[in-house]
């Protein structure tokens, strides 16, 4: 790859979420390429540059000096660039802006009322629904890279501005279809201390103590021994049973699997899921969202 030819915009794509993840796999899953493909445009980009970018090694992977650099250089001009794209491309629909929302429920369904709502009344304005990564989850509002999320409650962070709820839902647990709890008819928050759970990566403390305490009431230690990016990874290790693992209840209706159990937890409170931003962006956009919600009300299943 000589000096004077272009770079690909899909290398540096490649390039900035493999800074992010830090890991060869997740990154092609979240991109929808292969391993390979990731490779050949780290390996392209460093005969380019002349130097390597990250370091690999059989457990992890990290940034070079030279790959930090490159990466807080090439961020604001990837974004500036896809944000451009992104304006051109709505314009030619007769749009003028967009509001990007992310999900932590699994109620996508259940939830486009709301979206419908807001579409309807405001047709001059995008709206994109994606699924939220577990990993870092409210690095995505810092970043800018969503203008809202819909995430249960509490949220306590000093810089975000937690909107109208959604919806509320029971607690359940998820089990293997062959485990020693799949014959129970519910199970109490003292038992899962017995197995091991999952985790996701930069979460506050408090918020998933909210999701999955640390402690049984009895003072038990209820353990995290793996983690677990998306729901995908996380129903995946249940059915290996690896893990047993707390859902709100409504991913029953989305979820039809044989090799998995659900099980009420009965003495496990209700989640509250609602609108959170980032207080220094509010604008009109995230203002009509939440009047929306407001208006339609709460979501109880």
């Amino acid at each position: 790859m000589g000096a004077g030819e272009p770079v690909e915009l899909r290398d540096i794509e490649i390039f900035l979420v493999l800074a992010e993840e830090l890991h060869f796999g997740r990154t092609a899953q979240r991109l929808h390429v292969s391993q390979a493909r990731v490779s050949q445009a780290i390996k392209k980009q460093e005969r380019r540059i002349g130097a390597e970018l990250f370091i690999r090694t059989s457990r992890t992977v990290f940034l070079t000096e030279v790959g930090r650099q490159f990466r807080d250089d090439l961020q604001p001009v990837y974004a500036g660039l896809h944000e451009s794209l992104e304006r051109a491309q709505l314009a030619a629909r007769g749009i003028t802006a967009q509001l990007r929302v992310s999900l932590m429920p699994f109620n996508v369904v259940d939830l486009h009322p709301y979206w419908k709502a807001f579409r309807a009344r405001y047709p001059q304005w995008g709206l994109q629904i994606r699924q939220a990564t577990f990993n870092h989850v409210f690095s995505q509002l810092r970043s800018g890279a969503m203008d809202v999320m819909v995430v249960w409650l509490p949220v306590e962070e000093p810089d975000l501005t937690v909107g109208p709820p959604l919806c509320t839902d029971s607690r359940i647990l998820a089990v293997a279809a062959d485990h020693r709890f799949a014959g129970r008819d519910s199970v109490p928050v003292e038992l899962l201390a017995e197995f091991p759970h999952a985790t996701a990566l930069g979460l506050p403390d408090y918020w998933e103590d909210s999701y999955l305490p640390f402690h049984t009431p009895r003072g038990r230690p209820i353990e995290r021994i793996a983690v677990a990016d998306n729901a995908d990874e996380l129903i995946g290790m249940v059915s290996m049973g690896e893990i047993i693992h707390t859902f709100p209840g409504h991913v029953t209706r989305y979820w039809g699997m044989s090799n998995i159990r659900w099980l009420p937890i009965p003495d496990m409170g209700t989640m509250t899921f609602a609108l959170v931003w980032r207080t220094e962006v509010e604008n009109d956009l995230i203002r009509a969202l939440a009047d929306t919600v407001r208006d339609l009300g709460v979501f109880r299943f």
